[in-house]
């Protein structure tokens, strides 16, 4: 499990809360296109309703600052003790590398014909491949040549 400091822990509830309290805020406004508009009712005579409008507008946008500041906040702890490596690089640097295979002198290539030895000194050490073998004749009937008639 990741390692959190406690601050870390106590910005987290921290930003929890503000995002509950700015949910809240947002559906307590009273909707003009007749969404969910809880606070649309009178409040008591407590407020006037342009009053309260104010007041929650006021309130959502000190929330919504205090959550995108928190949220920075958050990312800036979160990468803070962070190595500049990433997981796959360690993985790489642990395992070293190792040379591929190399093919055995004895083993030809799929599909070629093997190497014949030829002296050594008529082609300065390298082998000689075998030419291709000419194509089959058909059994059979032979098929007769074009004659212009």
């Amino acid at each position: 499990m990741l390692q959190m400091s406690t601050w870390m822990i106590l910005v987290l509830v921290f930003h929890v809360f503000v995002t509950i309290g700015l949910v809240a805020v947002i559906l307590l406004q009273r909707s003009e296109g007749g969404g969910l508009g809880i606070g649309g009712g009178g409040a008591g005579g407590l407020m006037t309703a342009r009053g309260a409008a104010n007041l929650l507008t006021r309130l959502t946008s000190i929330l919504a600052a205090v959550f995108i500041a928190n949220s920075i906040l958050l990312a800036v702890m979160a990468g803070y003790n962070r190595s500049s490596r990433s997981q796959v690089e360690e993985l790489l640097n642990e395992q070293p590398a190792s040379a591929p295979a190399a093919l055995p002198d004895s083993a030809p290539i799929a599909g070629t014909a093997p190497a014949t030895p030829v002296d050594a000194g008529a082609t300065g050490g390298l082998p000689l491949a075998t030419p291709p073998a000419a194509p089959a004749e058909p059994q059979g009937q032979s098929v007769p040549a074009n004659d212009a008639q």
